[in-house]
């Protein structure tokens, strides 16, 4: 799974010209990248790890990535 994802992030960055954030995933998907990443225990330290955020979704059969703006939760003075 996580060369899966490598590959698709790597396509759509070659394809667009900059790097996708986010990453479409069903459960089933996430349990296979999980038994690969056993030491990685935490959804946050996953997110960080791959990248991106992402998006659970039983309609996504097959994993996909996206760029889509991110509004920032900065607070500003």
């Amino acid at each position: 799974m996580l060369s899966f994802l490598y590959r698709l992030a790597n396509d759509f960055e070659r394809s667009h010209g900059y790097q996708a954030n986010l990453l479409y995933i069903n459960q089933q998907h996430y349990d296979a990248l999980r038994r690969q990443l056993t030491e990685i225990n935490d959804l946050d330290k996953l997110t960080q790890f791959l990248g991106m955020d992402m998006v659970f979704s039983e309609e996504a059969t097959h994993p996909h990535v996206v760029w889509q703006p991110v509004e920032s939760t900065k607070i500003t003075a």
